[in-house]
């Protein structure tokens, strides 16, 4: 990937106190390529992702994004929308603080595009947690992000809402840079361009 990459880590490391949970991590990520980070739970997936997104300091070793924050999507374990608003309400909030120009067109499509649009009125603490997943979603993509950090993004969905998601990522590849974290890479076979398998440190 050379000098084309645009995530780079070299040897890095993340302790806790005593506890490493990363060590020696090292990869390069060119612009427009996917890289699927895997391993079973415990061995540093979430922790390498927040690092990525800068809510984590490594504790060693070098990390290089050449994106802004405000030009990455996070998709974590928790949603990050407000259970006390719309999901409606949300998107435009969010829409808001990222300056998104033209936000209700891009808020609209989204909320049609994930099967949401009829729910749009709707507070979020009475969506499922599948609907809550496809309005997080909806969140992480409102500013079309150039770096997109997804953290078992298929987590609580349906079939018709894993599928919806699977056809996104498919349009995304190669004009985004995506780093994904999941148990099932087969899933994420058609669109990976480089593979990272974490082990216990």
């Amino acid at each position: 990937m050379g000098d084309a990459a645009v995530v780079r880590a070299g040897f890095l490391e993340k302790r806790y106190g005593t506890k490493t949970v990363l060590r020696d991590v090292t990869f390069a990520l060119a612009r427009g390529g996917t890289l699927v980070v895997t391993g079973p739970n415990g061995v540093g997936k979430t922790t390498l992702l927040r690092m990525l997104v800068g809510l984590a300091a490594p504790t060693r070793g070098s990390l290089d994004v050449a994106f802004e924050r405000g030009r990455i999507g996070f998709l974590g374990h928790e949603p990050l929308v407000y259970r006390d608003l719309t999901a409606l309400e949300n998107l435009d909030l969010f829409g808001r603080l990222y300056r998104v120009a033209e936000r209700r067109e891009r808020i609209g499509m989204l909320l049609e595009r994930f099967g949401l649009w009829d729910a749009r009125g709707e507070r979020v603490a009475s969506l499922s947690r599948g609907m809550t997943q496809r309005l997080a979603l909806c969140r992480t993509l409102l500013h079309d992000p150039d770096l997109l950090v997804l953290d078992e993004p298929h987590s609580a969905l349906d079939a018709d809402g894993a599928a919806l998601l699977d056809g996104e990522l498919v349009t995304l590849a190669g004009r985004r840079t995506l780093v994904v974290a999941t148990h099932d890479p087969a899933r994420l076979a058609p669109i990976q361009s480089a593979h990272l398998a974490l082990e216990r440190a």
